[in-house]
């Protein structure tokens, strides 16, 4: 694993960085795709005229439209549990438990919050639109949206005592109460549906989730602000995307030049060990058999053909250099730097 060029951090980072920008790549492409068919989609006036277009549509069906009008229920409305006089179609009841939870690792205490209870209501209802016309909005919960209006929002701030406190610090959490809101949306409020519209056996125009897999949406804010959030949201998977994708290719970029300067080295040592191996035969050819004047402290036998630095001796030949256990001058026991040939007269 030393010569590997990549180290077991990096490998990791390389593949989280792969992995984050190929799943915010995907995310990007089907927001782009929405965006897509967004545009593409037509918008239709809800008047008399709709069921005459729907009826001269192949299958009686258009696969990708806009409609806009105001929530009308079919029947009975839903009515507030907590606010008098107030009606809608949709009803979301949600209890929250807020608390402080002790940090261990930044040393102090950070809100946290979990839903305890949540349940979500809804009745037909239809879009109204000019002349009494409507269309029936079908399986409305499946779609993205609505933002419904908050009509309700109470915190019930928790009591304790001091056993409770000294409980709290030893659990390390700390409540601090719950938080009931109940969001509706109101009959009245302005709509705006996107999805696929049909011609049903009952004569009635019905919008329902496009069969091809397209994005259900139900927004209480016009076409062309549906349209900007969805650029928005996709323009900002697309950032995401290419900043991972750029910190994988930095990970690359940091361990190839790693690598080559690792090269580089290989290369000088072995362009030295070379050079003083050509100096210890031509050492050989001039002192025959004797052992040198100038021999190796080490070996004995190899005649002194490197420097020390910084230290400065002169004491050993380049195989002994290569073979100490810690690169420290047999000598003086200073560290080594680098070494540089001897080159003698």
């Amino acid at each position: 694993m030393e010569d590997f060029p990549i180290r077991t951090l990096e490998i990791v980072c390389l593949g989280s960085s792969v992995a984050l920008s190929g799943l915010f790549y995907y995310i990007y492409r089907k927001k782009h795709k929405t965006v897509g068919k967004l545009n593409e989609a037509p918008v239709l006036p809800l008047d008399e005229k709709l069921t005459d277009l729907l009826n001269a549509s192949p299958g009686k069906c258009l696969q990708y439209v806009v409609i806009e009008g105001t929530v009308q229920p079919v029947g009975e409305p839903l009515r507030s549990q907590f606010q008098e006089g107030s009606v809608g179609v949709i009803q979301k009841l949600l209890l929250r438990e807020h608390k402080l939870v002790w940090n261990s690792l930044a040393r102090t205490w950070t809100d946290s919050e979990r839903v305890i209870h949540q349940r979500v209501n809804a009745v037909p209802f239809n879009l109204l639109g000019v002349n009494k016309a409507f269309v029936r909005v079908l399986c409305p919960l499946e779609a993205t949206g609505p933002n419904m209006e908050i009509i309700h929002e109470k915190f019930h701030q928790a009591s304790y005592g001091f056993t409770d406190l000294i409980g709290q610090y030893l659990s390390g959490e700390k409540p601090k109460g719950q938080l009931e809101t109940e969001e509706m949306l109101k009959v009245g409020a302005s709509l705006t549906a996107v999805g696929e519209l049909i011609l049903d056996t009952d004569r009635l125009p019905k919008l329902r989730p496009p069969t091809d897999g397209s994005e259900y949406f139900l927004c209480t804010s016009d076409f062309e602000t549906l349209l900007l959030e969805q650029e928005g949201q996709a323009e900002v998977w697309r950032v995401l995307a290419c900043i991972c994708a750029l910190a994988g290719v930095a990970v690359l970029m940091w361990a190839g030049r790693r690598y080559y300067r690792q090269l580089q080295l290989r290369w000088e040592q072995e362009n030295m060990r070379r050079d003083f191996e050509l100096m210890g035969e031509r050492g050989e050819e001039e002192n025959g058999m004797d052992i040198p004047e100038n021999a190796c402290v080490i070996c004995l036998s190899n005649p002194r053909s490197c420097v020390l630095l910084d230290c400065g001796h002169v004491c050993c030949c380049f195989r002994c250099y290569q073979a100490l256990p810690q690169p420290n001058c047999p000598i003086c026991r200073q560290n080594i730097k680098r070494i540089v040939p001897l080159y003698q007269a």
